[in-house]
């Protein structure tokens, strides 16, 4: 795929204290102006940020043309919570969701699971599609030219990502695991997925096609997050369980300045985008650790902000119903 004609989105998480809720709203509106598919907000386990990723997901919704995507955990959740949290997300106006199951909460007993009533991710999807289909089973569309008392029944549809793991997720056995659980998902009601982060292009190409081999339909976007110093790669790192990327922790270690760490980082993810979509990802998702600066410096050297800042068509967004068969 062409850079170009690459799709693009961001992530960012709610704010933790005054001074980082004061600067986001600029971000967002500079993220905003690149025109991503989608910006998602991330949402804490156990609801610990609920009111707070809500309040970023309405500024998004008000305030730009992008379609907010919001971020669902069902880990320790009964359905009625988890039905009630989802119509209040359907009726801010959000139709795009990530379906997450989360991680169950440390210090249990012997026997406890934690996980609630719903135990994983494909339950959560197909839950989201019956509050919406409950809340909204049919809508009235007029038909140009005839009389106005002829409609036609239709269904909106919801957008619902889920998570792929392209070095396995840390309780699988293998990758023939993780892929049943992406197709069980796919069943279940998904229509994209989302990598977790990996720092070697063909652990994504490779997982990409075993997916595709298997029968999963759906697109799937690798996240990709510019590393601009050694300390943000230690996090990723811990987050992830990712192995060590040597030659990218070598160039960070031995360059002094904050400054060239942060080109280095900076080079690094735009050859990381470069290189998975000359291999066929269908686009990038790009995490900004809430700041602007590296994810639209990354753009640019892929031809992604200027092709896209230079559109003189709509900033709409796109109807999430539209790429729900797309292949990855």
């Amino acid at each position: 795929m062409s850079c170009t004609d690459a799709r693009f989105s961001f992530e960012l998480y709610p704010p933790r204290n005054a001074r980082a809720a004061e600067a986001l709203p600029a971000t967002i509106q500079k993220l905003a102006a690149a025109h991503p598919e989608f910006i998602s907000v991330t949402y804490g386990a156990n609801g610990s940020s609920r009111s707070s990723s809500l309040e970023v997901l309405r500024y998004i919704l008000d305030n730009t043309d992008v379609s907010p995507m919001a971020h669902l955990t069902c880990v320790g959740s009964s359905h009625a919570e988890a039905g009630q949290l989802i119509r209040e997300f359907l009726d801010a106006g959000i139709r795009r969701f990530l379906a997450v199951r989360g991680d169950p909460p440390a210090g249990l007993a012997p026997g406890e699971t934690g996980l609630g009533d719903l135990h994983s991710s494909a339950e959560l999807v197909q839950l989201i599609h019956r509050v919406q289909a409950e809340r909204v089973p049919y809508g009235e569309l007029a038909v140009p030219g005839l009389p106005a008392s002829t409609v036609l029944s239709h269904r909106e549809h919801v957008q619902i990502a889920v998570a792929a793991f392209p070095n396995g997720h840390p309780t699988s056995h293998g990758v023939s695991q993780d892929i049943d659980t992406l197709l069980a998902k796919q069943a279940a009601g998904a229509n994209l997925g989302i990598t977790q982060l990996f720092f070697h292009p063909e652990d994504y190409l490779s997982f990409a096609q075993k997916a595709r081999d298997a029968g999963v339909l759906f697109p799937i976007l690798p996240g990709i997050m510019p590393v601009t110093s050694p300390a943000r790669l230690k996090r990723m790192l811990e987050l992830s369980g990712e192995d060590l990327p040597s030659e990218l922790a070598i160039q960070l270690e031995i360059e002094p300045t904050e400054e060239g760490q942060r080109e280095i980082g900076i080079a690094w993810a735009a050859d990381f985008a470069r290189r998975l979509l000359d291999g066929g990802a269908p686009g990038i998702h790009l995490y900004t650790f809430n700041q602007h600066e590296a994810v639209l410096a990354v753009l640019s050297r892929i031809g992604l902000l200027d092709a896209n800042a230079s559109s003189t068509t709509s900033t709409r967004p796109t109807d999430p119903s539209t790429t729900e068969r797309e292949p990855a």
